[in-house]
């Protein structure tokens, strides 16, 4: 075990608090379950021997998600290389009081940061109290000094109680479900439940299964993603994922008639929550509106399995991918990207509605998929 650093009534020295409007504000709000304390606690830096207590604490505290948990830790790790720093604080008692999973990617083209979570929607740090938040964010500020990191982005479900620059033009969007799939079938609008029979009419199929779809969702999720000019992830990342987490990740396919995988989710539970973090279909079949019986099938699955919340992801409030999770019922949850920023610096925007990136994205959509496949998980490694 890692000691990292010993706090007694630390205070946290955030950087810039004054922040631009339209959807991006400061944040002075009262951090959920936070209590202040005079307590001594100690950080530590997590290694395999503390990941059960990591991973207690984790499944005991409400602010948690799946990707607090200790295996993305060896899940980003195998899949990207990056340096990874997953900070745990003890109380006086050993008790573990607060995490914080941090990740460092580093590259010439797009910089040098952490994130607490790339490629995730959730993250940042589990504090039982406004104490504890603060010595973590504290540790969590040494090392990004010591890796002379530009920035560090927190990505939090809640507000916090610290002055810390944030963005809040993301919300996740949340449908609470029914305790049977016929109060969820009646739920729908007429008009969805007409969408969703359409691609049956057809003679489609859809399946939820394992790894073993795992060829047919990287089939269709890469080509998707040339199509809208993103570099796509290395097949490796999604089979470590199942790999790591084999009881609660699943995959759904849509075939065609014929047998041909026409869009695909990719699923994960935690809690009693399940979340499709990644979802795509192949242009060429949207006239049969395969994503809708996607969809139906997943909500199905997770109602029948005991999930009482289904995560469609992030959505930009009145975008086309919101009013599409909005008609299924869902409602939105409000994000809070929290940073410092070395030097006071400006609030990162990588992201492909960043005009600096337009004219890659469309040289990306015009080239193979065997040359995007190839080269594509060296580039997105790099993007948050």
């Amino acid at each position: 075990m890692e000691i990292v650093s010993t706090f007694s009534n630390a205070k946290v020295n955030i950087g810039n608090n004054h922040i631009a409007s339209n959807g991006i504000d400061t944040c002075h709000i009262y951090m959920p379950g936070g209590r202040q304390d005079h307590q001594r606690r100690s950080v530590h830096m997590l290694d395999i021997n503390a990941k059960h207590i990591w991973d207690k604490y984790v499944y005991s505290s409400d602010l948690a998600s799946c990707y607090h948990l200790s295996g993305w830790k060896s899940v980003i790790e195998r899949s990207f290389a990056h340096k990874t720093f997953y900070l745990y604080a003890e109380d006086e008692n050993g008790q573990v009081c607060g995490i914080l999973p941090l990740v460092n990617l580093k590259s010439l083209l797009f910089g040098n940061f952490i994130i607490s979570m790339p490629y995730f929607n959730y993250g940042g740090i589990c504090a039982s109290d406004n104490e504890t938040f603060s010595q973590l964010m504290d540790a969590a500020i040494d090392i990004a000094v010591k890796q002379n990191a530009a920035h560090i982005e927190l990505r939090h479900s809640w507000p916090v109680s610290f002055p810390m620059p944030v963005k809040t033009a993301k919300v996740a969007m949340h449908l609470q479900l029914p305790s049977n799939t016929d109060d969820l079938w009646k739920s729908l609008p007429s008009k969805l439940r007409s969408q969703v029979r359409r691609p049956l009419k057809d003679n489609m199929t859809a399946i939820v299964g394992g790894e073993e779809l795992l060829d047919e969702f990287y089939s269709v999720f890469s080509e998707n993603m040339r199509d809208l000019g993103t570099p796509v992830y290395g097949k490796s990342f999604f089979a470590n994922i199942m790999q790591e987490f084999p009881s609660v990740s699943k995959i759904c396919i849509v075939r065609t008639k014929e047998g041909i995988a026409a869009t695909a989710g990719f699923l994960i539970g935690f809690k009693k929550t399940m979340e499709i973090p990644w979802a795509s279909s192949l242009k060429k079949y949207n006239r049969l509106s395969p994503n809708m019986l996607l969809y139906w099938t997943v909500l199905q699955y997770a109602c029948e399995n005991g999930y009482n919340v289904f995560d469609f992801g992030r959505s930009t409030p009145g975008e086309g991918t919101y009013k599409f999770k909005e008609q299924w019922g869902a409602r939105p949850v409000q994000l809070y990207w929290h940073y410092w920023m070395r030097n006071n610096g400006t609030m990162p925007e990588l992201n492909p509605h960043n005009p600096k990136y337009e004219a890659a994205i469309k040289i990306w959509k015009k080239l193979p998929i065997t040359l995007t496949n190839l080269i594509g998980p060296s580039i997105v490694k790099n993007l948050p």
